[in-house]
């Protein structure tokens, strides 16, 4: 499982020796989008020039009187002579009556400008200037350009839908493939934790991206594929950035659903224009998320194949035998359903390398919430390893969830730091809901929630091989919960033995047993207990062996991750009359457990009462007070349970040689609602 830390890390230093060398920083250039807009905004303020030299807002006078008087009166404090061909006219400037203000402008229009007028201003000694305005470019500008500039605004208009709908009208084949830069990608291996053997197999790739004279001499040849398998959130992503991060080269990034389009044929283009481009770019690496959407297997399922993903996938395959890896292109993919991919994807020669990111160990989800509890403020006494031990089959995205619901609930108490019960109400939140105390439960139902609780606890602390109890609660939580026994597992375990799986059914069935002995009745809150029961029991002899009538056998062709195709197309492969006698089998195994539950129950009727009542009155129960009242009958003090812990270690002797095989605990005993 891969988590990483958003901090930005250090980038390695450049590698010398590369096919192509590091090029510096390119100039920005503007977006075109921006410039168009700068190119009509310049238009507009253009037009907005021309008309308002045109509209001219002089004061229109007659030349006679009113001209003549301002000149011979000596007013007149500017003026210019426009011989314009259409008409010449007089404009200037004159003073206004004494005591009345600023220079006011006008403008006199003249037939002809004569030998009279112009003795009449230098008579006056008014000073004029001639001006002769070209006429065609105002024209040109008066009439083309409200034109240019309406066409340029539906263009632009135009051509932002297009790009909207189909990011160009004219780039449909081109690949979407997004470039993440040396500059810009800062994931490294140090942003990665749990998931050791991943980063080990792909050491040697990141080698051959530094240095691909160093196995090309003895003639080896790097894998030209690897895809990543995992379930989702367990950072197959992040560990191909941090690949990216840690050779220092370009990394694109694609979706397998961004090569199919609603027109035939665009995917296979894309394909084609992505590895064009990454063959520009070498050394890079092309990751391919969720390559399912586009490698699925072909003419599966009812109604034949996609003829557009099906041309799609077959210019994949051929792109990626028509490359060499001694261009330095590597191309990853990520899927969480690699069961419905193609084979002829999967062959050696195209996805050489296929690599399993599982959910993270106990040991990786307490490496985990070490990194991502770097940007939290923990409290001192903050036990990541019990966390760890109480988190299993959670992704490194469920223990990044559970980090910041613990710093948010911490938040909203207004503490300085995040502490043990922070984590734990986010780990429980995360799991199984959020406490829903307003679900108001009369006192008949808090009773039978009580008592079906306490016996699963019971039970939990007497059948062999049992995980050690955690915790048990009656406060409902989420939609099917009303209470809920927990057990916090030592180790991850790989693994299960007869003896260990016969008492988880027998304490499955200890809710169901506390209330038949308590209240003579049973009720629908046993319902997933009975569920997960009859699970595995049904495992223990279809698929494990572990029946004494049928045998060391399985039946029936399971499949871990099936599809629609290879679902229907499946068929039994034992008789009715076999199938009959694994129907008996799972009824005898679990009437068994249940005959056993209810024994070993019967037996200790005085602490099934003392846990409910407790439970009651508290509402929630550590598991080391259920444990004291099962092996003692009542709740020690804190000095007892040491001298006892220290008894049991004398007694244990020297402790056993590690080694043993891990399994999955489960946290068992949840009611259903």
């Amino acid at each position: 499982m891969t988590i990483h830390n958003r901090a930005s890390g250090a980038r390695p230093p450049a590698v010398p020796g590369r096919k192509r060398a590091d090029r510096g920083p390119a100039a920005p250039v503007p977006p075109r989008g921006l410039l168009a807009w700068a190119l009509v905004l310049a238009l507009v303020l253009i037009m907005f020039h021309v008309y308002t030299r045109r509209q001219d807002t002089r004061r229109e006078i007659n030349f006679s009187p009113e001209f003549v008087a301002l000149v011979e009166s000596g007013r007149i404090t500017s003026c210019e002579v426009v011989l314009d061909p259409g008409a010449e006219y007089l404009r200037g400037e004159y003073l206004p009556a004494e005591g009345e203000g600023a220079p006011q402008k006008f403008r006199v229009n003249v037939v002809r400008v004569d030998e009279d007028l112009q003795r009449l201003l230098r008579q006056n000694k008014v000073g004029y200037t001639v001006v002769r305005p070209n006429p065609y470019i105002l024209q040109i500008l008066t009439s083309a350009l409200p034109v240019i500039l309406i066409f340029g605004v539906l263009y632009l208009l135009f051509m932002r839908q297009v790009r909207a709908a189909g990011h160009g009208a004219l780039s449909f084949g081109k690949s979407r493939a997004r470039l993440l830069s040396r500059e810009r990608n800062k994931v490294t291996f140090s942003n990665v934790a749990g998931i050791d053997e991943a980063k080990e197999e792909v050491q040697e790739i990141i080698e051959f991206l530094k240095d691909p004279k160093k196995f090309q001499k003895l003639g080896g040849r790097i894998p030209k594929g690897v895809l990543l398998m995992g379930p989702p959130g367990t950072g197959k992503t992040l560990l191909a950035k941090a690949i990216a991060g840690e050779a220092d080269v370009p990394f694109f990034s694609i979706s397998g659903s961004d090569f199919v389009e609603m027109f035939v044929g665009v995917g296979a283009s894309r394909v084609r224009d992505m590895f064009e481009q990454g063959k520009q770019n070498a050394p890079c690496i092309i990751f391919i998320d969720e390559i399912d959407a586009v490698g699925r297997s072909r003419f599966t399922g009812i109604g034949g194949g996609h003829d557009e993903r099906e041309q799609t996938l077959n210019a994949l395959l051929v792109e990626m035998d028509g490359f060499e890896t001694q261009e330095g292109v590597i191309i990853l993919a990520a899927t969480n359903r690699p069961d419905v991919l193609d084979p002829a994807l999967l062959r050696p020669g195209r996805f050489d390398r296929q690599i399993v990111i599982d959910l993270p160990t106990i040991d990786g989800r307490e490496a985990i919430l070490r990194m991502h509890s770097k940007k939290v403020t923990l409290d001192k006494k903050a036990d990541l390893r019990r966390m760890a031990r109480g988190t299993p089959g959670f992704s490194g995205a469920d223990l990044e969830n559970l980090l910041n619901e613990a710093a948010l609930l911490a938040a909203r108490q207004g503490k300085e730091a995040v502490d043990m019960p922070d984590l734990e109400e986010a780990r429980d939140k995360v799991r199984w809901g959020r406490e829903r105390r307003s679900r108001v439960l009369d006192d008949r139902e808090k009773r039978i929630t009580a008592y079906h609780e306490a016996g699963h606890a019971i039970l939990g602390c007497l059948v062999e091989e049992s995980e050690p109890l955690h915790k048990i609660t009656i406060i409902p939580r989420g939609v099917a919960y009303l209470g809920a026994t927990m057990h916090l597992p030592e180790k991850d375990r790989h693994i299960e033995g007869r003896t260990k799986l016969l008492g988880m059914l027998t304490g499955l069935m200890g809710g169901r047993v506390a209330e038949e002995l308590t209240f003579g009745d049973i009720t629908s809150g046993a319902s997933s207990d009975l569920k997960e029961a009859t699970r595995i029991t049904r495992l223990m002899v279809c698929n494990w062996g572990m029946s004494e009538t049928l045998g060391p056998q399985t039946f029936g062709d399971h499949q871990e991750l099936m599809f629609l195709g290879r679902e229907i197309t499946r068929q039994q492969d034992f008789s009715e009359d076999t199938a009959r006698k694994i129907d008996a089998e799972v009824s005898r195994i679990l009437g068994i457990s249940y005959d056993r539950a209810r024994a070993l129950l019967t037996a200790n009727r005085d602490k099934l009462e003392m846990i409910a009542g407790l439970l009651l009155e508290r509402e929630t129960l550590d598991g080391r007070d259920v444990e004291d009242i099962v092996r003692h009958g009542r709740v020690l003090t804190e000095e007892e349970r040491e001298a006892a812990e220290r008894a049991k270690s004398r007694a244990a002797g020297p402790a056993p040689a590690a080694g043993a095989p891990e399994t999955p605990p489960s946290a068992a005993g949840e009611e259903a609602a």
